[in-house]
């Protein structure tokens, strides 16, 4: 959530930032009232409990004559507390629901929606299919060709959007994910194999279970959620706790499966494994100072697009219109491959600055100089997903159905230059 003195000191900041995001300013107008009602009914409350306690002490030191009278108003004076306190309570959680509508201010996004963001650069060539002879082949008839995906064998065991990775498949997926792991390593963070099962108040407090909880598979028997990201996990990790960040940032690698309903994509993307229910990730996950986290954001980005080069793909780096924020961001930059089959961009990876707004939610604390306890910021990138075979397949093939390896992925898989398509 975000920060309550902001909000209270800075109402119209937060109005503008859900202007930008295209949601209702007058949210925040609402809040503030919850919060007034909030402390004035607590005020009272406190009030009333207090003379309640000076009134007990008077009923033990009365005379047998006044006892009657003041047991009397003693009485009425606890319905009078009880009440009190019912209106606080109530008041109390009317204020929390609605102060947890109120998505992450944005930062430095661009203004607009989906199509409104900004490029920040183009990195890399598109090969000139054209000029070599031949059409591009998609991702799938290329897997198909290498026996490295069956997607009819998937649906038959789970249905649609599932998928089987055999032989090289398999292999290519294990390869990108333990480059990233070598990525992340090298970079100072600690690697990490995250539950792929959470409690609702770990899910609820990164954020996901506002408007796109139909994304999540809930498990009703145990009451727990599938991970769409490692990032849930790695959010909760440090939940409750005071974390010491004097040595610099705590800087995690989750590597998980995930899964997600993909609610409302009818239609869309629904050959090969660009849109699937489940598949394999490495994230990037910091807890960090709340001064220093856009350079750490800068930093996950830059780790990205060093394993963007390692399997030599043309890319863009995008900066994400406010509208098309998750709620807990209030930054986020995309990288997005070149697509030679559809000829269009595909988003491989993300990072996002979610401020101190999951941290606020799940309590994830640091200790100041002066003794005191604040918020740190969360930040997350994606450094390598099962969905980069769609790019390599693409962007790396031959008129003979076969596939260069990028030379940056060869020692992961023992050597080999060439991928062979199966007779």
């Amino acid at each position: 959530m975000i920060d309550l003195n902001l909000l209270r000191d800075e109402p119209e900041l937060v109005r503008e930032s859900q202007r930008l995001r295209g949601e209702d300013p007058e949210l925040v107008d609402r809040i503030i009232d919850a919060d007034a009602r909030r402390r004035s009914s607590l005020a009272a409350f406190e009030g009333a409990r207090a003379e309640q306690k000076s009134m007990g002490k008077q009923v033990a030191t009365a005379s047998a004559d006044e006892r009657p009278a003041l047991l009397a108003k003693t009485k009425e004076l606890a319905e009078r507390v009880k009440a009190f306190q019912a209106d606080a309570t109530q008041a109390g959680n009317e204020f929390d629901e609605l102060l947890r509508q109120i998505q992450n201010v944005v930062e430095g996004a661009p203004p607009g929606g989906e199509d409104d963001y900004i490029v920040v650069r183009e990195v890399g060539q598109a090969r000139d299919f054209t000029a070599e002879g031949f059409q591009p082949a998609d991702h799938l008839a290329i897997g198909e060709g290498l026996r490295a995906i069956d997607t009819a064998r998937g649906a038959k065991v789970s249905g649609s959007r599932f998928y089987y990775l055999t032989g090289i498949g398999a292999r290519l997926e294990l390869a990108l994910l333990n480059a990233a792991v070598d990525c992340a390593l090298r970079a100072g963070f600690t690697p990490v194999i995250t539950p792929t099962l959470v409690k609702p108040e770990v899910m609820a407090g990164t954020g996901f279970l506002g408007r796109h909880s139909d994304e999540i598979y809930h498990l009703g028997t145990d009451d727990l959620y599938l991970v769409g990201t490692s990032e849930v996990a790695l959010a909760g990790y440090h939940s409750d706790e005071i974390i010491d960040l004097s040595d610099g940032p705590l800087r995690y690698a989750g590597w998980s499966a995930c899964y997600r309903r993909e609610a409302g994509s009818h239609g869309k993307d629904v050959r090969g494994i660009i849109r699937v229910h489940q598949f394999h990730k490495v994230e990037m996950f910091s807890y960090t100072t709340v001064e220093d986290a856009a350079a750490e954001h800068q930093r996950l980005l830059a780790l990205e697009e060093e394993m963007l080069a390692l399997v030599d793909l043309p890319y863009r780096v995008i900066d994400t219109a406010a509208g098309d924020l998750g709620s807990s961001a209030a930054r986020k930059f995309d990288c997005e491959a070149w697509l030679p089959s559809q000829q269009r961009y595909l988003e491989l990876t993300s990072t996002s600055n979610c401020t101190t707004y999951q941290a606020r939610r799940l309590s994830v604390r640091e200790r100041t100089e002066s003794g005191a306890t604040r918020a740190v910021a969360t930040l997350n990138g994606t450094l390598a997903t099962t969905r980069w075979i769609v790019a390599i397949l693409e962007n790396h093939q031959q008129a003979d159905g076969s596939v260069t390896v990028p030379e940056g992925l060869r020692p992961y898989l023992g050597g080999l230059e060439v991928l062979i398509p199966k007779a």
